[in-house]
């Protein structure tokens, strides 16, 4: 009777543990196979009752074993199954066939998960299974049939075939209560409470339903929900994109308002390179020229010969910049203009291209044609100063594509004029 109450709290423990998780389970993103059905064939062997000299062979043919088993999750579920026993004398025993019937409902835990077999392997698993049921005894040596309750508990060792696969190895111990008579029919109890202790062993198949790749007994739940991690991912990457930096001065390119500042240039909190005349040109850029090439007899830079001012120059920080879909230099790219200028006067035998930009808007002959015309205001202006035509040649540099063509700021810097010295 001890043995009867384990069984049914075990039984009972199972079911309650399985509401729970079933709750918990909802909570999660569970891409597993939840049905499967089993078979399974082997032996068996009739503790008690049996009459006195009457006994089978140890163990005994035969077992068949037909289950559905429904997993709420990758640790608990419950199944249904039905079983088939047949016992017969062994050969120095009295003559008896006997056939034994059960239906089952039981729950299933999957120790596998529960001790965490994945650490070590991803083939080999283990269930445990407990329920209650009816079982019918039929006799070919009795007038009636004897019908029982029956308690059954056991093990499952599996090993993953495939994906839908398993082969199975179950162990199951099956306790009888009402049992009127013998397993070999003959020995009937008045009292119709005596228990008999049956001992089954299988072999079979267990074989996935389902649309996913997983049954849940080889499902192992991952340390962070894929969706999650997607979406983690996703913001990492966007915090990273942000956090770019393109012109390196110290300003995030998505507060930045002037991405592409001369490097070294000190900028405000906005990514702006200080510049309070408004000219264009940076302050410390203009105070650091004035400083090392300036004469105080003009207000302008006097470029001498040196190789430092040449390459500042070919450098592309001096420029003349253009308004939109216009041929005539803004006012603020006089100094850059004269700063060449200046150049070429102190250095009669340099020459310099002077090349054309435009951006991408328009069609890309016509910003061809503008960045040559471009080119040529330049040109007339230098000649006009007295610089030798010779000396000035035009290049179309044609549409720029190193800016965001969507960005108004961005187009600005490519509407310009820059100088090669040669």
């Amino acid at each position: 009777m001890k043995k009867t109450i384990l069984a049914l709290v075990f039984a009972s423990g199972l079911t309650t543990l399985t509401a729970q998780t079933e709750t918990e389970q909802s909570k999660e993103n569970n891409n597993f196979n939840r049905w499967s059905i089993e078979v399974g064939g082997g032996f068996n062997k009739p503790v008690k009752p049996l009459t006195n000299k009457y006994f089978t062979s140890s163990p005994s043919p035969y077992v068949i074993d037909l289950g559905a088993r429904y997993m709420f999750n990758n640790k608990f579920g419950v199944k249904a199954d039905l079983g088939y026993n047949h016992f017969t004398n062994k050969n120095s025993s009295k003559d008896f066939d006997t056939n034994y019937y059960r239906i089952d409902v039981q729950g299933v835990a999957n120790l596998s998960r529960i001790m965490n077999f994945e650490d070590f392997t991803q083939t080999f698993g283990l269930l445990a299974h407990a329920g209650v049921g009816l079982a019918q005894a039929s006799f070919d040596n009795a007038t009636s049939n004897d019908l029982m309750a029956n308690i059954i508990a056991g093990v499952t060792a599996q090993i993953k075939l495939s994906n839908r696969i398993t082969l199975t190895g179950d162990f199951s111990t099956i306790i009888n209560t009402k049992q009127s008579y013998a397993f070999d029919g003959y020995s009937a109890n008045g009292s119709g409470t005596s228990s008999g202790l049956l001992l089954n062993g299988t072999i079979g198949l267990s074989y996935s339903l389902g649309r996913y790749q997983k049954h849940a007994d080889w499902y192992v739940q991952p340390i962070v929900d894929v969706n999650e991690f997607v979406a983690l991912s996703k913001k990492v990457a966007d915090i990273e994109s942000t956090m770019q930096d393109a012109d390196k001065d110290g300003v995030p390119d998505y507060l930045d308002q002037e991405p592409n500042t001369i490097a070294g240039i000190m900028v405000n909190t906005k990514g702006q390179s200080i510049d309070v005349n408004r000219n264009n040109i940076p302050d410390e850029l203009e105070s650091y020229l004035q400083k090392t090439y300036g004469d105080n007899s003009e207000s302008t830079v006097i470029a001498k010969n040196n190789e430092s001012i040449k390459r500042l120059i070919n450098s592309g920080y001096i420029c003349a910049y253009f308004d939109y879909n216009s041929t005539t230099a803004s006012n603020d790219s006089t100094d850059w203009i004269n700063f060449v200028l200046t150049y070429l006067r102190n250095n009669p035998s340099a020459t310099v291209d002077v090349v054309g930009h435009a951006d991408e808007l328009g069609k890309t002959a016509y910003n061809d044609k503008l960045s040559t015309a471009r080119a040529n205001t330049i040109k007339d202006i230098l000649v006009k100063s007295k610089i030798d035509a010779s000396r000035v040649n035009v290049v179309s540099g044609g549409e720029d594509t190193s800016v965001d063509k969507t960005s108004d700021g961005a187009r600005k810097l490519v509407r310009k004029v820059t100088f090669t010295i040669k």
